[in-house]
């Protein structure tokens, strides 16, 4: 009969699972329900979505109920996806009647009182997450049976105008049709709608009808609402509402002094003036074709590079530098784009190979020296913008410092260009380029790592190509006060300027504006009393709906343009700038990176309240949560950290099929450590055994077969050897025998522990049998591996746990090596130069058991010998303790 015992302790231990080979499909039903599987045990009785548009500021209201159907309670999930420029405002729960309403705290009084409960094992916090266009909220609670729970997320932001429409994005994702489903979209613009537009990718034929759209002058009317039925995926048991719904539009543009809207004594004034001629452009494109560009990201380059050259205007001008260790150039000039030129310049491009360091800090300077030249010789037109754009995946070398770098590029611009970075890949040091750029005119971009990485670095290149007007300023008259951002370096076609601020004594009859800019082939100037759009006027009957919606536009933007000049500002600034936003963010509601929204769930099982906190993601900090990797590696903090073999240590990067590994070999009895959490006081130590009959040479096979895992703060202990398990929490023990999961003693089986540690981490013990027929021998031995350990602080250690929060290294000069498949390279890791290797043979595989037990999965990986010297900090001798369970 296959076994499955499932224990648990306390609300500490999750789950504690020992099965048999033939149960590897089988995982815990608390898993089951975080996957999906057992998601239709509740009734979801409605999913309502209502977006209201006031002049570009949306306010999104998403809604959920669900019934528990069993006669036990269960743990419900509710998981919801909302664009990266939304602040969440609010969010509740309701339970039997019994609301529980969200606050926004500042972010260190949040992580106290979160802290202090997570040491007590009284809290869940929030699943939270970061990818491309959106973040992920999602919180969890029990409940009762045949209860119901309503939950309620707000959100707002302000639209931005990108290609000449805005664009409002729900994601949604229904795991079983819901009794009621509905989306629904009202749009108002008093500046008049030029079209509106709505589609979803999840669309049949069948569903298309469904998408209702109702459009009048100033007001649209968008909804969706199908049916269960209708939702329905034939042939499978899900929904086939799954996916992004869409909504473009855009608004008249007649006046060159643009649009000026107000409510309630605060004002927005929208500048966008139609029939503008473009200006002129001499960009020189900074590509990186170093070794970390290797195959499909120099291959998305140069497919991206043909459709950007392409679409240049013949009065533009620009050049190609290519940079690796060396700089080199296409030109060492600028070349007009006539159509013979940028064929060259494709033909060009298309061969670009990649190899070599990271030489930035040269590159740029490079360029600005080229540009400079140019315009000094008076070989580009006078009234033409000059521009840089850089193209890298990797971190600096050479010069290293990123500090040093942004200080030595904006000495030489001198505020005289533009600088616009794309930085391929999640681990790119995003937030050196962003500041570079934002101190040079521009903005920096992330490219992500996927097979539409060439269609993304078009699309941003794209939206600032086309430049119409160049330092713009927006002048107001003296009734006006707290302005927002009122001096723009650019205006790109397709998008818009926006200032807020308020009126003094709400006057509106006064108001007057001025713009000054640069244009193609003048000075743009327009000034005069602008016409104000008061809301109450055009809209009577709706003034309940908008309220103050102009006054929190104000604060949005307030908020968002102080925490940038955060990043560009000193020490003793940034305090008070980011005070300043604190302050607003708090006024408002607003989840911002300087706050967190605190939920106090209702009590579990012990009688505790339980907290939660949601924070707002920035793009530095996506690095921390998305597994995209290259071979050069930032800081991918779910890497898979494992031992198993003779012993044979393995740093997976699962996405991207690489890893990296070493052994270390030592005599029988050595305790090693593995895992070693001050913090928390996580602690996992390793014990090394021999193979029971020494091999005919003389060598001795060794191998892991007892491990010491200690958290101190739960008051947990394990004792894993390869007979049998003992748990140790409060006074309670514990003991199982590994042949109750091996019910035929005399065949291969291996078998696994999985232990999750709340709010901690899990991981996996493996116990292997290796069996040698023809010698009638066998050999038992353990395998560890770390399947989650984001929860452990930044000062765990370790053989393994030094890498839990990431490992940065570049491989350059890669050759072949002597050996038959066999390919060497040059890896530079913590200030260390070293060889390594990668063969196509078993000896440079790895075998990854966590998967698949029986036959384990093949990993190739980077080796580096010498029992990992350069790799690790120290030496291998360095982690031995006298004792499996030494305490930190």
């Amino acid at each position: 009969m296959d076994l499955i015992t499932l224990i648990t302790f306390s609300p500490l231990i999750n789950e504690i699972i020992i099965y048999k080979l033939h149960d590897l499909k089988h995982v815990s039903v608390r898993n089951m329900k975080k996957r999906g599987k057992y998601f239709f045990i509740f009734l979801v009785q409605s999913i309502r979505i209502t977006c209201t548009v006031s002049s570009r500021f949306a306010h999104t209201v998403m809604s959920s109920k669900a019934l528990n159907k069993e006669n036990s309670s269960q743990e419900i999930f509710f998981e919801v996806e909302l664009p990266k420029m939304a602040f969440i405002t609010n969010f509740s729960m309701e339970i039997d009647g019994q609301v529980y309403v969200g606050e926004v705290k500042e972010k260190e009084s949040a992580k106290e009182q979160y802290e202090k409960a997570v040491s007590s094992g009284k809290t869940a916090g929030l699943v939270k997450a970061s990818g491309r266009k959106m973040e992920k909220f999602s919180v969890s609670v029990n409940i009762a049976a045949q209860s119901s729970v309503s939950f309620i997320l707000i959100y707002e932001e302000l639209l931005q105008r990108t290609l000449g429409s805005y664009e409002i994005l729900i994601r949604v994702k229904v795991e079983q049709p819901a009794q009621e489903f509905q989306i629904e979209a009202d749009i108002y613009e008093p500046q008049g709608i030029a079209f509106v537009e709505a589609s979803a990718t999840f669309l049949t034929n069948e569903l298309i009808p469904l998408v209702e759209k109702t459009v009048t002058d100033t007001k649209a009317h968008i909804s969706f609402s199908p049916t269960v039925e209708q939702q329905k995926c034939p042939g499978c048991k899900g929904s086939l509402i799954n996916g992004d719904f869409i909504i473009k539009y855009d608004v008249k543009r007649a006046t060159s002094l643009g649009e000026v809207q107000a409510v309630n004594g605060y004002f927005v004034h929208f500048f966008s003036p139609p029939d503008l001629a473009r200006v002129p452009k001499n960009v020189v494109y900074v590509i990186d074709t170093s070794g970390s560009m290797h195959g499909a990201k120099i291959e998305q380059t140069r497919e991206s590079m043909v459709a950007i050259l392409q679409d240049l205007h013949e009065e533009d001008h620009f050049g190609i530098l290519l940079f690796e260790r060396k700089i080199s150039y296409w030109k060492d000039y600028l070349t007009k784009a006539t159509k013979r030129n940028v064929s060259d310049a494709i033909d060009y491009v298309k061969k670009i190979q990649d190899s070599g360091s990271t030489n930035i800090n040269s590159a740029i300077l490079d360029a600005v020296s080229l540009l400079k030249k140019e315009r000094k010789e008076k070989k580009v037109p006078e009234r033409s913008m000059d521009m840089i754009f850089l193209l890298t995946d990797g971190m600096p070398n050479r010069v290293t410092s990123p500090q040093l770098i942004q200080q030595n590029v904006f000495s030489a611009i001198g505020g005289s260009m533009s600088l616009f970075c794309l930085g391929f890949g999640n681990d790119v040091d995003y937030s050196f380029l962003d500041v570079m750029c934002r101190q040079n005119k521009g903005v920096a971009r992330r490219i992500f790592d996927g097979s539409d990485a060439a269609i993304q670095l078009k699309g941003f290149y794209e939206e600032v190509s086309s430049p119409l007007l160049l330092e713009v300023d927006l002048r107001y008259s003296e009734n006006t006060d707290f302005l927002t951002k009122t001096h723009y370096s650019q205006l790109f076609n397709g998008s818009e300027i926006v200032v807020a601020g308020q009126l003094k004594e709400n006057d509106m009859d006064n108001f007057s504006v001025e713009v000054f800019a640069h244009g193609s082939e003048e000075n743009f100037v327009a000034q005069g009393k602008a016409s104000v759009t008061d809301w109450q006027t055009v809209y009577p009957e709706k003034g309940y709906i908008f309220g103050d919606f102009i006054e929190r536009m104000w604060a949005y933007l307030t908020i968002q343009q102080q925490l940038e000049n955060s990043a560009l500002s000193t020490k003793e600034e940034r305090g008070n700038i980011e005070a300043k936003a604190l302050n607003l963010s708090l006024k408002y509601n607003f989840v911002t990176p300087l706050t967190s929204l605190v939920v106090t769930k209702p009590e579990n099982e012990n009688g505790a309240n339980r907290s939660l906190i949601a924070d707002k993601m920035t793009e530095s900090r996506i690095v921390l949560l998305l597994v995209q990797t290259r071979f050069y590696y930032n800081t991918p903090v779910n890497l898979l950290a494992a031992v198993d073999g003779d012993p044979h240590f393995m740093i997976e990067l699962p996405d991207k099929n690489d890893a990296l590994c070493f052994n270390i070999n030592d005599k029988p009895g050595t305790i090693f450590s593995l895992v070693r959490d001050p913090k928390s006081g996580f602690v996992v130590n390793g014990q090394i055994i021999s193979k029971k009959k020494v091999a005919l040479d003389g060598n001795m096979n060794t191998y892991f077969g007892h491990f010491g895992i200690t958290h101190q703060k739960l008051g947990v202990r394990l004792d894993v050897s390869v007979q049998e398990i003992s748990v140790f929490y409060s006074d309670k023990q514990v003991k199982l025998l590994w042949s109750d999961a091996t019910a035929l003693r005399d065949l291969v089986k291996n078998c696994s522990l999985t232990v999750t540690l709340r709010h901690s981490v899990k991981f996996r013990v493996i116990r292997h049998t290796k069996v040698w027929k023809r010698r009638h021998d066998h050999q038992d031995y353990l395998g560890f591996y770390t399947l989650d350990s984001h929860h452990l602080s930044a000062s765990v250690h370790g053989l393994l746990g030094q890498f839990y929060h990431g490992v940065v290294f570049e491989l350059t000069d890669l050759r072949p090596g002597e050996g038959q498949e066999k390919l060497d390279a040059t890896m530079y890791v913590k200030g260390q130069r070293l060889n390594v290797t990668r063969r196509g043979d078993s000896l440079n595989f790895r075998r990854d058991f966590n998967k698949d037990l029986k036959n384990g999965e093949s990993i190739a990986c980077w080796f580096v010998d010498n029992e990992g010297r350069g790799l690790i900090d120290g030496a291998a001798s360095d982690y031995t303790v006298s004792d499996l369970f030494t305490a930190i």
